[in-house]
């Protein structure tokens, strides 16, 4: 049995979501949803337009997790700081556990030590390493940043859906640094990930038909941060936040396309199949030519 189920729209019956109108509780895809002061509203309720009728607790944050309404819309974007904060609070502890865990292509090769690295087998280390980071500033950006676009985006995904985005645009970003930084060079953060959402959050916008500009805004003002060289011996990785922008729009695309039943179910995995697929492709790429 499928617990990630969603029900269907009650207008398009065929169309889950993991959304409901805060007056009637009906689940509504996106098509079909209207925003309101709080949430989204369908348009039977909209068209009544007089405010009442709303049950006491309508207006309460939830989403839909296996058929049923489940209180904490966010619990998986606060479960993903958790994890950040405790790695973030570890490395203090055990400093060996960062060396560990960056990005790295060839790790040591030119110090006369054993060579490791992802060249070297340590596949893990393409993820392990968005979820590191060893500044206070880095992981305090990185997670408002995570609250700011992973909260509304959970709600509106359902959280297996938003957190394959969040996985797989972390997984995008990392391979992107792999492919086209040299193989010595450390990369680690949340931002691929963090961007990926972005990225989603535009298809999403999109889909829904609203304005537009506020969200280009953002991508467009978070790219020029990308690209503008920091004071102090600090750099940013655009190849990070590049791969993790376009991985999470296209995993985005796949899990909202309007389609219909099971086919909508086989397009939205498969999306993420293809794109997982084609993260591999270029790690193997790379993995041959460093070996």
């Amino acid at each position: 049995m499928d617990t990630d189920r969603l029900p269907g729209c009650y207008r398009h019956p065929d169309r889950d979501t993991g959304i409901r109108c805060t007056r009637c509780e009906r689940p509504i895809c996106p098509e079909c949803m209207i925003s309101a002061s709080v949430g989204f509203q369908c348009p039977e309720c909209v068209r009544e337009g007089s405010g009442t009728g709303h049950r006491p607790a309508a207006n309460a944050p939830r989403t839909v997790v296996g058929g049923t309404v489940a209180a904490d819309p966010h619990l998986v974007t606060k479960i993903l700081i958790g994890i950040n904060a405790a790695v973030f609070l570890l490395g203090f502890a055990v400093p060996p556990l960062v060396v560990q865990m960056e990005l790295l292509g060839r790790y040591a090769e030119y110090l006369g030590a054993p060579v490791e690295g992802i060249s070297t087998g340590q596949y893990y280390r393409l993820l392990t390493s968005v979820f590191l980071h060893v500044e206070l500033w880095h992981i305090a950006g990185n997670m408002i940043g995570l609250w700011v676009i992973g909260g509304p985006l959970e709600a509106a995904l359902g959280r297996a859906r938003y957190l394959a985005v969040y996985l797989l645009s972390g997984l995008g970003g990392s391979a992107l640094v792999y492919l086209l930084t040299p193989p010595n060079t450390p990369t680690l953060g949340a931002s691929g990930a963090v961007f990926g959402l972005l990225g989603a959050t535009v298809v999403l916008v999109r889909r829904l038909r609203y304005e537009m500009r506020p969200v280009v805004t953002m991508v467009v003002l978070m790219l020029v941060l990308t690209f503008v060289p920091f004071g102090g011996g600090l750099s940013v990785s655009w190849q990070a936040h590049v791969g993790g922008l376009v991985t999470g729009a296209l995993v985005g695309a796949g899990l909202l396309l309007p389609t219909a039943g099971r086919n909508r179910t086989l397009i939205q995995w498969g999306t993420c199949v293809v794109v997982f697929l084609l993260a591999a492709a270029l790690i193997v790429v790379r993995t041959t030519e460093l070996t």
